[in-house]
């Protein structure tokens, strides 16, 4: 278990449907017990609801939204949307029976429910079932983001499919209903069809400043959280040159607004037989991201501050410069780290540096560690174990950022490492991984070919 990050105990947390509101956000999310497997996902789930104001304490109002019946649509309740309008807390979700799959039946549609208080919820007596339109993929339709249009006076709903036909043709889109009272929908076809991917997952869309926001994730094996941009909601799209907000191990996030902040909200899964080899599993623990707009309008990620400033009797560790010549260098700034802190400082390198790096739990005997490098010339921040001997030691497919790096301009480096989840976070990009091995205690910095200072460096491993 996890001392920060939030993980209902006994289960694995899956996909989460935020809703925020004067400045509480409440989480309804999917649980996934792993009794008795194999992976992916185990007995059918409904939604759970938890709530909190600083994402460090929360309070688990446990079922929300019950399943129905291994006969009926709704044997799993998969992803959705809460949102409130026409003086109720409503819910639109994805009804799937995989009882149904099997038997060649639609096996997933759109259903609705709706609640007074957040917590107590009604499926509703006639359900509103959005059924897949001709030509989509009867499987693969799912994941409901509701939303109003004040331009056009309308409800506007979009979720995730793709079209008939093999996997592996990439016929990813993201369609649209529109509808005046909630009740009576209008298919409205694509709303967004670049034939990416096999298809999308959890769409979100929200406006932020003159801009507007299309948030999904990619269903394919690398698995990111990504966006495009447009001046409309009609689009056209823009791809900035970094659409994601994390790497492959941060899933399925949507985001939420509790009137002050705009946070995403994802999962990091764990990896089969919590081995670094091992391929990523479905279900894990929820990590937030605060979402900023750059003065681009691109979108950076942050901690929470509420999180970060949770931490207390921080210890300074003395600035370090580090100069490499030729070749590298290498120094430990602090010899035994707990399994649970924080760490930031501000940083610098020159315009010759090739690389430079953060070593964690490092085994001054045998040299291993895990690393976070930061490749100037390849404009990459990269997740491994080091040294990878004998090769490999560490599934890495999609621990990697682009992220490109300025000589002698000063950036602000903040880690979190959570038991096995180690979460980075510089100029606006985060990564998040995780690390199994019980390597050793040390925390060390290197440098390549260059110059690097590290300077205001705290480190604290204990909770106000």
């Amino acid at each position: 278990m996890n001392n920060l990050y939030y993980q209902p105990k006994g289960f694995w947390l899956g996909d989460i449907m935020p809703y925020g509101k004067d400045g509480k956000f409440y989480l309804y999310d999917q649980r996934d017990n792993r009794n008795p497997g194999p992976l992916p996902i185990c007995e059918p789930f409904g939604w759970d609801l938890a709530c909190t104001t600083d994402f460090v304490h929360y309070k688990d109002f446990g079922e929300a939204i019950k399943r129905g019946n291994d006969d009926e649509q709704d044997q799993f309740i998969f992803a959705g949307s809460v949102f409130e309008a026409e003086g109720k807390v409503h819910a639109f979700y994805t009804g799937y029976n995989r009882n149904w799959e099997k038997e060649g039946k639609t096996s997933q549609v759109l259903l609705h429910a709706y609640s007074d208080n957040f917590k107590n919820w009604t499926k509703s007596a006639e359900l509103v079932t959005l059924e897949p339109q001709e030509g989509y993929d009867k499987g693969d339709w799912r994941d409901p983001w509701v939303i109003w249009n004040d331009d056009k006076q309308e409800y506007l709903l979009i979720l995730g499919t793709r079209l008939e036909g093999p996997k592996t043709q990439q016929t990813g889109r993201i369609v649209s209903f529109t509808s005046k009272n909630l009740t009576d929908w209008k298919f409205q076809g694509d709303f967004w069809a670049p034939n990416k991917y096999t298809m999308f997952e959890m769409p979100d869309l929200f406006k932020m400043g003159d801009w507007w926001y299309l948030v999904y994730t990619e269903y394919s094996d690398k698995s990111k959280t990504r966006y495009v941009m447009s001046k409309t909601i009609d689009g056209p799209w823009i791809t900035p040159k970094d659409d994601a907000f994390d790497g492959r191990a941060y899933y399925a996030a949507r985001t939420a607004f509790d009137g002050q902040r705009r946070v995403l909200f994802g999962w990091v899964a764990t990896k089969e037989n919590d081995d670094d080899l091992g391929t990523f599993q479905w279900g894990g623990a929820f990590i937030p991201h605060e979402v900023y707009q750059r003065e681009d309008a691109t979108l950076g990620v942050k901690p929470v501050d509420s999180l970060w400033n949770s931490f207390k009797n921080h210890r300074s560790i003395p600035d370090t410069t580090l100069t490499a010549k030729y070749g590298r260098n290498e120094t430990l700034i602090i010899d035994n780290t707990e399994k649970f802190y924080i760490f930031e400082s501000t940083i610098k390198f020159d315009s010759n540096t090739r690389d430079f790096s953060l070593r964690l739990f490092k085994d001054t005997e045998t040299d291993e560690s895990y690393e976070f490098l930061f490749s100037i010339v390849d404009n990459q921040l990269i997740f491994d174990k080091n040294p990878c001997f004998p090769w490999f030691q560490l599934m890495n497919k999609g621990l990697d950022r682009p992220l490109k790096l300025k000589a002698e301009t000063e950036y602000n480096l903040k880690l979190i490492v959570d038991g096995t989840i180690f979460t980075l976070y510089i100029d606006g990009v985060a990564l998040n991984v995780r690390g199994y091995k019980e390597l050793g205690t040390g925390l060390a910095i290197a440098v390549n070919e260059g110059q690097l200072e590290f300077k205001n460096i705290k480190y604290s491993s204990e909770m106000k």
